[in-house]
Formats: C-alpha cells, sequence, structure tokens
C-alpha cells in the first residue's frame, strides 16, 4: 500500500465516502445528499481525491457520474475497514430500531439534588 493511499484514507469524510460507495454504485448526487453537513463542491473534491488515488472508478452516464469502490485496491486495510464499517452500522441501526420502537413517555434524567 502507497502513501498516496494512505493519506486519502485518513480523511474522515473519504473514509464515509468509501463506506458509501462500498456496497455498490452511487451517483455523485447521492453521495452528496447522504452527506447534508457538507457542499456537493466539497464532495465531488473528496471524489476526486478518491478516484485519483484510485479507490474508486467513475463512470460518467450522460451528465451525471456514478462512482464504485476498487475493494482491492486498499489491500491489507479491507478487513479492518469492513469492520470498522460493519460494527458503527450496526450499533446505528440498532440505536434507531430501539428508538423508533419505544412506546410512551421518554424517560426522564434523574434531577440532581441541591446541597444546602
Amino acid at each position: 500500500m502507497n502513501a498516496s493511499i494512505l493519506s486519502v484514507l485518513a480523511s474522515p469524510r473519504r473514509q464515509e465516502i468509501l463506506r458509501l460507495v462500498w456496497g455498490g454504485e452511487r451517483s455523485a448526487g447521492e453521495i452528496a445528499r447522504e452527506m447534508n453537513d457538507v457542499t456537493f463542491g466539497a464532495v465531488s473534491l473528496q471524489l476526486k481525491a478518491l478516484e485519483g488515488a484510485g479507490l474508486v472508478d467513475a463512470r460518467a452516464d450522460g451528465r451525471f457520474r456514478y462512482y464504485r469502490a476498487r475493494k482491492d485496491a486498499v489491500g491489507p486495510m479491507r478487513p479492518m475497514l469492513e469492520r470498522m464499517w460493519e460494527d458503527a452500522l450496526w450499533r446505528l441501526k440498532l440505536a434507531a430500531e430501539l428508538e423508533q420502537s419505544r412506546r410512551g413517555p421518554r424517560r426522564r434524567r434523574p434531577r440532581k439534588r441541591r446541597s444546602t
């Protein structure tokens, strides 16, 4: 694994984009919608960095660009990345499902007693 791949993977945003395209091809617009805290232009720059490092393949279809992860390009980091993403996704999914299935009033935090 070369230094350019490691430097690209050091960015949490690029890791998140790579995770989004890991399971299959997605358009740049879909990726940008998933990352709603940054602009489309910022996502585009991150995609170019990933493509430049050889971590994603891009194809044009009309005015749209579609990206797909090159899983073999991450080499020995692949199992580590997959474990990290799977664990985090499982915890998030579980928390969302628990919150969705919750019934009745929300539990309140106990009040702190004031000492006099």
